[in-house]
């Protein structure tokens, strides 16, 4: 980032020759206009892992959490989580979510939960947001509902597996 004449902060093109599009000619934060992109379908895959203590695993698998069914809560706190980004992100734009899936599959080789979220949209931007915020709630709602038992628990690897769809294309971590 580079300086303009007031000290503010600008925007500086990336390597892939584009500038950051949530800052101004000013170095400004700002919402993008996305009124003039067409609406097309958007996907998003993220993923997240939740390591736990082979007990406390063992805990969730079998439905003995105090708290009550931990999979299904985090699955429900994902979903709600997707469809809210836009007030947790402040230039994120609020989107007609058309799908959200959670899929928490437990792991004993971690030991823990694998945690990922799919999300679609027809609009003019996508839902990489949308994704990667379902996927830390989901996460976090896990550790909440067994952290009497586990305080070792981690929240780890959190990240956009796959985008498709929109003017930059397709996107496939480690691709």
């Amino acid at each position: 980032m580079a300086r303009n004449s007031k000290g503010k902060t600008k925007a500086e093109p990336s390597g892939s020759g584009t500038a950051l599009t949530h800052i101004d000619a000013k170095g400004e934060a700002r919402m993008v206009d996305v009124s003039a992109k067409p609406a097309t379908e958007r996907t998003a895959v993220a993923e997240g892992r939740v390591v736990m203590s082979k007990a406390t695993l063992a805990l969730i698998e079998t439905g003995q959490a105090k708290k009550g069914d931990v999979l299904a809560t985090a699955r429900i706190a994902g979903i709600m989580a997707a469809k809210r980004t836009s007030e947790l992100i402040p230039l994120c734009h609020p989107l007609a979510l058309t799908k959200v899936t959670i899929d928490i599959t437990p792991d004993r080789k971690l030991p823990g939960c694998i945690v990922r979220a799919s999300v679609k949209v027809t609009g003019p931007t996508g839902v990489e947001m949308e994704a990667l915020t379902a996927v830390s709630v989901a996460c976090l709602t896990i550790y909440d509902m067994v952290k009497a038992v586990d305080r070792g628990i981690r929240i780890e690897g959190i990240h956009l597996v796959e985008k498709i769809g929109g003017k930059s294309g397709h996107y496939r971590a480690g691709a």
